[in-house]
């Protein structure tokens, strides 16, 4: 195309999405329904997935519930039936790939299709970078990231013959901003956000419009992964207002979803501010948790 064109259709794009951002203040967005539906997701057994569970199994969705943890997952599921949903619970080790795939296998055998993936499931170490334990760093990239890899590729295929699906990547702030004493979690999230993304980008190559994507990225949680959170930036959010923001994201088929929403000015301003002036404001956020400091590991 001609050059001028291309600017010209850029122009045109941007002014629109702009008109349309700011109708979409005014005009409630439109909430899809998620009754029928069958939705696999891990990590349920505590914080956010629980709460997550509770929320679809209200909507008349069909549950598969995975977690490591047998009697959490099977208070999840007892807790949905009540409810009024028909739960199956499943026990998985989202670290191993070969639990995921006969896992996948079992459930598209004995219950059907799923059209809801919410990868979930995930680990956390505070510790400095030698202080954290090889093990620890696998466990990490084995459960943040690469079990989204294993559960995406188990389900996707039936999603795409019928251009039908929605994936959910819970990731987190820490995705997108970095701290201290927690490279390896930030590493494994910022691939997660890194992965939806580049599936996101890969559907529409593909035409599979069908298929919509979800990233979820909130800042700390009151779940207790993360020991004595604190920072200057707001408070430590609640399970339950993480998860209707995310409820909300998937219903109107939000792409990245950030608790709290500023997010998006940080993201906004580590683009446009010097280094030295990122490094005052980072600072005086003044971001606490307790972590392994020192303690050198050998292995």
């Amino acid at each position: 195309m001609n050059p001028l064109l291309d600017f010209l259709l850029v122009l045109a794009t941007l002014i629109y999405s702009y008109l349309e951002a700011f109708v979409k203040l005014f005009v409630p967005a439109k909430r899809k329904s998620v009754a029928g539906e069958l939705v696999l997701i891990t990590g349920a057994g505590h914080g956010v997935g629980r709460a997550t569970a509770f929320e679809f199994a209200k909507r008349q969705s069909r549950l598969v519930l995975w977690d490591i943890n047998k009697h959490g997952v099977e208070d999840t599921a007892a807790e949905c039936e009540r409810l009024g949903a028909t739960v199956q619970a499943f026990v998985v080790d989202c670290s191993k790939r070969e639990e995921i795939y006969n896992a996948a296998e079992k459930v598209k055998k004995e219950i059907g299709d799923v059209s809801i993936l919410v990868n979930n499931a995930g680990v956390i170490t505070t510790a400095d970078l030698l202080s954290t334990q090889d093990h620890q760093i696998e466990r990490m990239f084995e459960v943040n990231i690469l079990a989204h890899m294993w559960t995406t590729r188990a389900f996707l295929p039936t999603m795409m013959n019928n251009n039908h699906g929605h994936i959910v990547t819970v990731a987190s702030a820490a995705g997108h901003f970095v701290t201290s004493f927690m490279v390896a979690y930030c590493s494994s999230k910022f691939a997660a956000v890194g992965f939806h993304k580049a599936l996101t980008e890969e559907l529409s190559t593909l035409g599979k419009d069908g298929i919509k994507t979800s990233c979820l990225c909130p800042v700390f949680i009151n779940t207790g992964f993360v020991k004595n959170p604190s920072t200057r930036l707001g408070k430590i959010l609640e399970v339950d207002e993480v998860v209707e923001a995310l409820m909300e994201g998937i219903l109107t088929n939000q792409k990245m979803i950030f608790v709290p929403s500023f997010q998006r000015v940080g993201l906004l301003l580590e683009r446009l501010f010097p280094e030295r002036t990122l490094a005052v404001l980072n600072k005086l956020t003044n971001v606490k948790f307790d972590a392994v400091i020192g303690q050198r590991s050998t292995q």
